[in-house]
């Protein structure tokens, strides 16, 4: 752009002096050779403006423009992800599915379970002993359960006894009824053993009770 500058001016100068010397040219031809000048001068003023703006490097404001671009662009992809991952859900532990409670075809709303799960641990003995045995039962205590078709009984933990009677006959509390009166006792298993047994399932139990019924 400088040489091309130079040779424009040059030219300028040359015709000049020919039409005030000679009259060998136009002025005509001086006008356009001047305009061809200008333009050089300005292409040349511009590509130097360029280069100095290329020589400053990122600036304060387009590296903070950037780095926001970046974590919208972080937070679409998290968003996308978290969507992706909403496709498919998967419970939090295994268990043994209890009921479905929607069928295939039907609308599910946002949040609702689908299916009822209940994991080993939640597996647990239910059953209802006479008042007269709780002084010998603590929480904590070990019991044998017999199962139907089982080789061997199992153990549970007791690890809930009820504060309040079960079954009580509708008539004034005496004396008399007193041995009427059952209470719940709830008992847990390990989870391998747990896993083994049908919810619902009846079975027999040993208490270690010093008083029989």
């Amino acid at each position: 752009a400088r040489i091309a500058l130079e040779l424009s001016e040059k030219d300028l100068v040359r015709q000049d002096h020919l039409l005030q010397i000679t009259g060998a040219t136009t002025q005509q031809d001086i006008d356009r050779i001047r305009s061809t000048r200008d333009q050089d001068r300005q292409h040349l003023t511009q590509l130097e403006a360029d280069l100095e703006t290329a020589h400053l490097g990122a600036r304060p404001d387009q590296i903070a423009a950037a780095d926001a671009n970046v974590h919208a662009l972080e937070a679409a992809v998290a968003r996308a992800e978290w969507d992706l991952s909403q496709k498919r859900q998967t419970a939090p532990e295994a268990g043994t599915v209890i009921d479905t409670v929607y069928r295939q075809g039907e609308w599910v709303a946002a949040g609702r379970p689908v299916v009822s799960l209940l994991p080993p641990e939640g597996v647990k003995l239910r059953v209802f002993v006479p008042q007269t045995w709780l002084v010998s039962l603590h929480t904590g205590d070990s019991v044998l359960v017999l199962v139907d078709g089982a080789s061997a009984p199992v153990t549970a933990k007791i690890s809930f006894i009820s504060p309040r009677a079960e079954f009580t006959p509708p008539v004034i509390y005496s004396r008399e009824n007193r041995n009427k009166f059952v209470f719940l006792i709830e008992g847990v298993f390990e989870p391998s053993v747990a896993a083994q047994l049908h919810p619902g399932q009846p079975v027999d139990v040993k208490f270690n009770v010093s008083v029989q019924p």
